[in-house]
């Protein structure tokens, strides 16, 4: 052989022989990323909450005691404080504004339900040459920030914004109508912020469902109504119960909205959490709170997942 004949190239490992190698493969793989990614930025904060939340307050910085400390005899010591967790229980401002929240959240989803449904319908049933554009006309508003949009709404409800404008110029009322800084407010700012968020789920749900079905039960003499219950309802509640989480979730531990719509009446959990941690600063109790609200949040999860799963059994 000669010197300057060429060595062949050695084969490199392949990625899928490196991802074997530390027993990543097949599904393991695709779900290492997301699942490292929720340990990183969901795990990880949330157990730094939980820490803050067995501490006590201290005027410091940051404003609570560490939960280890060495004592003089080298021994390592733990102390955790539960009294955090009685606070909420035993304070009523804590129930009452997580029960506000609730009955927010849950009447802001109704009424979002009610006015993506025929959205969500119109779309789904139009020319497919039209659903990218009228889609990306729900979408529209996620392009500009979302405190822009909130503050346009104050524009827009205010004692010389355009509805009272309007109202007075058609003579419907003579004097300004108090509509800022009001539940009304509220429901308005949160059914226009996760509008979006029930309309993409009930029209992947809609757009699916089999034309025949609706046909074969006009032929048999059902009325459009009774076919909307009977048939048409019962098919998109997959998409119903969806976009129900996607608002219901965030609607209660929203805080930006109604800061800025609602008045000083109108309590909910995430402006008590934002007192508590920047007024108060009581981080340790905020922290409590928090954790017992995602607990309780689990409930209305559970139980909304549960009926889907149902749902998706009994149509399979």
């Amino acid at each position: 052989m000669s010197a300057d004949a060429e060595i062949p190239d050695r084969p490199r490992p392949r990625l899928a022989d490196t991802l074997r190698r530390f027993g990543l493969s097949g599904r393991t793989a695709v779900i290492a990323a997301p699942a490292l990614w929720l340990a990183l930025f969901f795990l990880a904060p949330l157990f730094v909450v939980l820490k803050i939340a067995f501490s006590t307050y201290a005027l410091a910085r940051p404003p609570y005691e560490p939960l280890l400390a060495w004592t003089q005899e080298g021994v390592l010591q733990i102390t955790l404080h539960i009294s955090n967790f009685l606070r909420p229980i035993q304070d009523p401002l804590f129930a009452n504004a997580y029960l506000s929240s609730v009955q927010i959240a849950g009447i802001s989803t109704i009424i979002t339900l009610l006015i993506a449904y025929p959205m969500a319908w119109f779309i789904a049933r139009s020319d497919e040459k039209y659903r990218n554009l009228l889609l990306m006309l729900v979408i529209l508003p996620f392009w500009t920030s979302f405190l822009l949009r909130v503050y346009a709404w104050m524009g827009f409800l205010g004692q010389n914004g355009v509805f009272n404008q309007l109202l007075q110029g058609i003579g419907l009322t003579d004097a300004p109508v108090q509509m800022l800084y009001t539940p009304f407010a509220v429901y308005i700012g949160i059914v226009y912020t996760y509008l979006p968020f029930m309309v993409l789920p009930l029209f992947t749900t809609l757009v699916k469902l089999d034309q025949s079905l609706i046909e074969a039960s006009g032929d048999l003499g059902a009325k459009p109504f009774v076919t909307f219950l009977t048939v048409t309802l019962p098919l998109s509640m997959p998409g119903i119960i969806a976009g129900s989480m996607l608002v219901f979730i965030p609607a209660i531990g929203e805080f930006v909205i109604p800061s800025l719509l609602g008045g000083a009446d109108t309590l909910m959990i995430g402006r008590v959490l934002w007192d508590e941690f920047f007024s108060g600063r009581n981080w340790p109790s905020a922290a409590a709170v928090a954790i017992m609200m995602l607990v309780l949040l689990l409930i209305p999860i559970m139980l909304l997942a549960r009926a889907q799963n149902a749902v998706v059994e009994k149509g399979a």
